[in-house]
């Protein structure tokens, strides 16, 4: 059984499953509008994308009723994820240069994050992908070093789902699936957060001081 401690350590997962549950409830609630149809009802899985859920009014014009639900659920886990970068940080990477280069741009990836649904989206996009994209680069590298090859395996995964994710969505023939990479990667990086989580807290993995 877990003490208090111990469940702080899993603070991440415990966050990624809340935002999770969030983000479903949250779909209930929005009005309706997507990029295929804008006088459509209801949230459509496959045209609508996350940051539709915090806009003041549906795309069909309808008040979203989903905003407060959605902008609290990105807050728990831009929280989850700037302690989950640092906890990383902490136990798998030794040299100091990179490991405040994960703390840095993990947190600046997640700090931007919550802009992607002001008139900031565009700019905040490419600030979140960047440094999104060197966050991971760096716990591959650490992973590499660990040997931990699954795991360093599903970050290049990640690597290239948010790559694809901005071709699709700068590609004007192709940006009507941009919904559904967007959930792809959220299924992915998500997951993998989790199972860095559990890793780093279940197998023996020095703390670095």
């Amino acid at each position: 059984m877990l003490n208090p401690k111990g469940i702080l350590k899993f603070l991440p997962t415990i966050g990624i499953l809340l935002f999770i549950g969030i983000y479903i409830y949250a779909s209930k609630l929005y009005p309706g509008g997507s990029q295929a149809d804008h006088n459509s009802v209801g949230f459509d899985w496959s045209n609508n994308y996350w940051c539709n859920l915090m806009l003041d009014d549906g795309l069909n014009g309808i008040k979203n009723k989903a905003q407060p639900v959605a902008i609290t659920g990105i807050i728990i886990l831009c929280s989850s994820m700037i302690i989950f970068f640092f906890q990383f940080a902490n136990y798998f990477e030794e040299h100091r240069i990179w490991k405040m280069t994960i703390k840095i741009s993990g947190a600046l990836a997640i700090i931007s994050a919550p802009f992607i649904f002001s008139e900031f989206h565009d700019i905040m996009t490419t600030v979140l992908s960047v440094s999104g994209t060197v966050v991971i680069i760096g716990m591959i590298r650490a992973l590499h070093n660990r040997q931990l090859t699954f795991l360093k395996v599903m970050g290049i995964c990640c690597i290239l789902v948010i790559a694809l994710n901005n071709f699709f969505y700068y590609n004007e023939d192709l940006i009507k699936y941009g919904p559904l990479i967007q959930k792809s990667a959220f299924i992915l990086i998500l997951s993998w957060t989790m199972g860095l989580n559990f890793i780093m807290n279940r197998n023996n993995v020095p703390q670095q001081r």
